[in-house]
């Protein structure tokens, strides 16, 4: 049976990783039982989900981490596939972005790859350091070098990420 918190369900076998904004917070679970917490900064607009490019608010919904980058430029990062299918159709009934860049969106996120990081949705959305003490990002989640490390070792490519308000 899963665990449930900020009601998302929390699956009892593998890794996974759930961010809440309201509470500053990153919970690592492994099978179902949390092994780590970190304090998090988010966008510098963090209420509310991500809509488009530049709007500073860290994105809403499920994600996986698609690559991981030892040298970015925030210390360590962990990239998300943001945009999802989700936030795509929305994106696109919206008229931010075209059929042809939701079809884009859909197949990698099928595909488990990295999706379209210039649409006028956003892209490029990390966990990475540089710290946590507030929200001062353009939409990622910041941690404290230390914790960043230490997540970073934890997380492989293709561990879900659930990041809920």
């Amino acid at each position: 049976m899963d665990t449930q918190v900020n009601q998302v369900a929390v699956p009892e076998k593998g890794l996974r990783i759930i961010v809440s904004k309201a509470r500053r917070l990153l919970t690592v679970y492994l099978d179902g039982e949390a092994i780590h917490q970190y304090p998090i900064g988010l966008g510098f607009q963090p209420r509310g989900r991500k809509r488009w490019e530049g709007d500073g608010r860290t994105p809403e919904g499920r994600y996986a981490v698609a690559i991981k980058n030892p040298h970015s430029r925030y210390f360590l990062s962990l990239g998300l596939n943001y945009p999802s299918p989700g936030d795509a159709s929305q994106g696109y009934k919206e008229g931010r972005i075209t059929w042809a860049q939701y079809q884009a969106i859909k197949h990698a996120f099928a595909a488990r790859t990295v999706p379209p990081w210039n649409t006028r949705l956003g892209g490029e959305i990390f966990i990475h350091g540089h710290g946590a003490l507030y929200d001062w990002t353009r939409g990622c989640i910041a941690l404290d070098d230390v914790d960043m490390r230490e997540l970073y070792s934890l997380v492989d490519v293709g561990t879900p990420v659930t990041i809920v308000p």
